[in-house]
């Protein structure tokens, strides 16, 4: 039985790795597509959720059975956070700095560690407590930046959108399902609000193809591996995996647009990741005392 959960849990941070690791490019992308917030949500959410339908038909068609899209209300109800955070997080892109978004977005895993605590009773240890004490320190300095460079409303959406992602993770975590199309179909719901907002004017996007890139192969393969992981973990190691886009989405940008962030959310985002990744080796030391126990 050790064995079965060692390896579950492999299989898990290998796939919310691979996920994380996926989604960092996803800042990027949108800006190099350069159009206004609601076209990209457009393009990006209908390309995603169209990708996902044609993957789902031909998975059906492969294993000759019934593979649910939405496997549940739970399953529901998560789809319904992850489209709102995709909408507040492309709000966030346009509304302020890509390095205040991605190392806001890192507070995901405290939310959702705080979330599992009250709803699935996965109470977290000291060591988290200590961790989101930290984190949210170093997200005031972040917010505070952004209250002094005219950002405060891009730097909030940011914040909401990762409490949205932690509230989805979590129901995952609940509904013990394969999700993994749930987050790819709850695109529809930024897209619908975007084609809304967009008329009669449309789509104007100056480089579509960059969000072809992102909504037809970026998002599906990281937001299908994200919605997989709680299979396999719990919902504040999959959190965790959310870091990964924090520490390389900046540098992408940087790399892309020279666009070098403040000194302030510089210090922010370091005071994160020492954070979480001092958790995460604390985590990994007492998974292994836990096995020599036994």
């Amino acid at each position: 039985m050790a064995n079965i959960s060692s390896s579950s849990h492999a299989k898990g941070v290998a796939l919310t790795a691979l996920g994380g690791i996926v989604l960092s490019v996803d800042a990027p992308l949108m800006r190099l597509g350069n159009g206004d917030a609601w076209s990209v949500l457009a393009l990006r959410g209908t390309l995603t959720v169209l990708t996902a339908l044609l993957i789902w038909l031909l998975v059906r068609l492969v294993a000759r059975k019934s593979i649910p899209l939405v496997p549940g209300w739970r399953a529901a109800a998560a789809g319904l956070f992850y489209g709102v955070s995709s909408s507040l997080f492309v709000a966030a892109v346009f509304h302020t700095a890509t390095a205040n978004v991605v190392f806001i977005i890192a507070f995901t895993p405290m939310f959702a560690a705080l979330l599992s605590w009250i709803f699935l009773k996965e109470r977290p240890s000291v060591a988290t407590l200590i961790t989101m004490s930290i984190m949210i320190f170093g997200v005031g300095l972040i917010v505070q930046g952004g209250l002094s460079s005219g950002h405060l409303a891009g730097d909030l959406m940011a914040t909401a959108a990762a409490f949205c992602i932690g509230a989805a993770i979590t129901i995952g975590r609940a509904a013990r399902r394969d999700i993994g199309f749930v987050p790819l179909i709850g695109a529809i719901i930024p897209a619908a609000c975007a084609f809304i907002a967009l008329y009669p004017q449309g789509i104007v996007i100056e480089n579509p193809v960059w969000i072809f890139v992102d909504g037809a192969i970026v998002l599906p393969l990281a937001f299908w591996c994200l919605a997989t992981g709680p299979r396999y973990l719990q919902a504040s190691e999959v959190g965790m995996f959310y870091l990964l886009e924090t520490i390389l989405a900046p540098i992408w940008v940087w790399f892309v647009f020279s666009e070098a962030p403040t000194t302030q959310t510089l210090l922010g985002g370091a005071i994160l990741i020492g954070a979480l990744i001092g958790f995460s080796v604390w985590q990994m030391r007492s998974k292994s005392r836990e096995a020599l126990a036994h």
